[in-house]
């Protein structure tokens, strides 16, 4: 069915098996009552819990709050810092501002982009292995398909600093087992014995990580969307703190500019 059938269809009904707002009385989430049976849950166990429908045990949970916080950087020189940085600068609101960073933050090649091309490559991967297929042939495909591997290299330097704290905390929580980061940690010593000597980065560890909880592509991209939010709002502020629009100033000789010549602008002769 589609069309204007599918339309008249849903005409006046909304069926939700993700929750309702009974005005007055309480809340469903999830088929779950927000306000009594939810009311001690942290927000990430909530967030997690809208996302997937699932409860994460005590460390699993650890590792996710991690996962967020090794992210959190307080660095306007960021892309999605800066933006909010930007909105303080030029004194528009904080909720404009932090709005608008999250929503850049969605960079296909170095933002939340990269955690889908990385789940992506390595499901892939692992049902060519499962088989019969090898490892080094996975990744000459990935590489001739798409000159790259997500989740692999880093634009200012080959290694990333999150990869050993968050490494460690998944061996002390007894969460560096998983199939997914077995496979991402392969990849990554392949890479590094080859000529193409790339280094696993965030991305691909997150990647892994989150797969190996159970979560899908979707729900991993959902979850990761706040994953820089906490280190927008010092920006913001230092930013709104200070003279308005000096945050970043560019002058015109600055500028390096070769197009058009300039032209010159004679006013129009009356008709």
């Amino acid at each position: 069915m589609r069309g204007a059938k599918l339309l008249d269809r849903h005409v006046g009904v909304l069926k939700s098996r993700m929750g309702k707002f009974y005005p007055g009385s309480h809340v469903v989430f999830r088929g779950r009552d927000l306000l009594s049976e939810l009311k001690d849950m942290d927000w990430l166990e909530l967030y997690v819990f809208g996302i997937t429908g699932r409860h994460f045990d005590p460390a699993q949970l650890k590792l996710l709050h991690a996962i967020w916080i090794y992210t959190s950087y307080p660095d306007v020189r960021l892309w999605n810092n800066r933006v909010a940085a930007l909105a303080g600068s030029t004194r528009s609101t904080g909720t404009l501002g932090l709005a608008a960073a999250l929503a850049v933050s969605e960079a296909e090649i170095y933002g939340g982009g990269i955690f889908v091309r990385s789940i992506d490559f390595f499901s892939r991967a692992l049902r060519q292995l499962e088989q019969g297929g090898d490892l080094e042939t996975c990744i000459r495909e990935e590489l001739a398909t798409h000159r790259g591997i997500g989740g692999y290299g880093r634009p200012l330097v080959n290694g990333d600093e999150r990869i050993g704290p968050l490494l460690d905390l998944a061996k002390a929580l007894a969460l560096d087992q998983g199939p997914y980061l077995k496979l991402a940690l392969a990849v990554e010593q392949m890479l590094l014995n080859g000529r193409w000597r790339m280094k696993m980065n965030y991305a691909a560890l997150v990647a892994a990580l989150g797969s190996d909880l159970g979560m899908s592509a979707r729900e991993l991209y959902l979850f990761i969307f706040p994953v820089f939010l906490a280190g927008m709002p010092p920006g913001y502020i230092e930013a709104s703190e200070r003279p308005a629009g000096t945050l970043y100033p560019t002058p015109c000789d600055g500028i390096v500019y070769d197009g058009s010549p300039r032209r010159t602008w004679h006013p129009a002769k009356p008709d």
